[in-house]
């Protein structure tokens, strides 16, 4: 996943370098000399804060406090030469997420990076490569994709919501009445027999999914 950071820090050459190693991660940054310059895109929030607190117009502190108001969700990590510990306190209980006291190795703040945006983020690719594996399909739940090795099975939107409801309850009956209120809802008027229908052409797209059928009550899926 492509995060955009914003960093800001007085120190021209330190910026510099910063920005760079923060640039080979793959990442968009806009870094910043002054807190005037930074104030002027808070209400455009990035996946990142980067702040020194000791800056030549606005102190850090107000910086975060203006941040916080405008995304409080965005996390911030704080850098600092000036006194570690209460900077560290002062910072974590107005809203900063880390704290990396100067001098420190810019690979340092990259790992930090890493791991808060991992944190507070979920890449969605990530998601998508653990599926569901069910007797040789993989399940994508986010984008509502089945696979069966290279091949993609088309499901619609019901065919797919009685697969996930399947796979929840594997291995225990379900009667019809049961699979109509989860798929349908319990506001459905109309016959059960339409989860007869959905099931059979569940079963004909998806022949290896071993739903066994329960005479006068319902269906179980059975997982090997």
């Amino acid at each position: 996943m492509s995060y955009r950071i914003n960093i800001v820090e007085d120190d021209s050459n330190l910026n510099s370098v910063l920005t760079s190693y923060l640039q080979k991660e793959g990442w968009e940054v806009l870094s910043f000399l002054d807190g005037e310059s930074a104030q002027k895109v808070i209400e455009t929030p990035p996946h990142l804060w980067i702040l020194d607190i000791m800056l030549p117009d606005i102190d850090g502190f107000q910086l975060i406090k203006e941040i916080k108001n405008v995304s409080p969700e965005v996390p911030i990590i704080f850098i600092s030469a000036r006194d570690a510990d209460i900077d560290r306190v002062v910072g974590l209980e107005m809203g900063s997420d880390d704290y990396l006291p100067k001098p420190f190795m810019p690979r340092e703040l990259i790992i930090r990076a890493h791991k808060l945006l991992k944190r507070v983020y979920k890449d969605p690719k990530q998601e998508e490569q653990t599926p569901i594996e069910v007797n040789s399909y993989y399940v994508y739940k986010k984008s509502r994709t089945v696979r069966s090795g290279d091949q993609v099975i088309d499901l619609t939107s019901k065919e797919f919501d009685l697969l996930l409801y399947f796979i929840a309850n594997k291995g225990h009956a379900l009667s019809r009445e049961q699979i109509l209120d989860n798929i349908w809802g319990n506001d459905y008027f109309g016959t059960d027999r339409v989860v007869d229908d959905l099931v059979r052409r569940l079963r004909k797209k998806m022949p290896n999914l071993q739903v066994e059928t329960i005479y006068g009550y319902g269906y179980r899926m059975v997982i090997s």
